[in-house]
């Protein structure tokens, strides 16, 4: 069984989709749009073929987006090198976004690093 997609709520889906492909070289659908609800979505797509689908609508709470707490804390992505993490680590903080930790090798074993990405959300960038 795979996971066929993860989705999201964002409140700017532009910009959120535009992070996704600068940063992450995913790629975009045109996008759809339910006239009657206001509901809008994009899918993004990645080069091994994991999807993201970024949603908004209106009305939609955003409460804080503490680290440590329960429930989905992050989206993960495999760069294939070590050199890829650091350069995308240093791009990203030179970009403004805040690095939580790394690059480093965590007791388990993993290269990465950890960002607060776009609207506050979790990133981990991965050998």
């Amino acid at each position: 069984m795979n996971i066929e997609h993860i989705a999201m709520y964002v409140d700017n889906l532009e910009k959120t989709r535009d992070f996704f492909v600068k940063y992450f070289n995913a790629s975009s659908n045109s996008g759809y749009h339910n006239k009657t609800t206001n509901f809008r979505s994009y899918f993004l797509s990645f080069d091994n073929g994991a999807r993201l689908e970024i949603m908004n609508k209106p009305d939609m709470e955003d409460g804080e987006k503490t680290l440590n707490r329960t429930g989905y804390v992050h989206i993960a992505f495999s760069t294939g090198s070590k050199e890829a993490v650091d350069r995308l680590t240093d791009k990203l903080k030179k970009d403004g976004f805040n690095v939580t930790s790394g690059p480093r090798t965590t007791g388990d074993g993993y290269y990465e690093s950890c960002i607060v990405g776009i609207e506050g959300n979790q990133i981990e960038i991965t050998v």
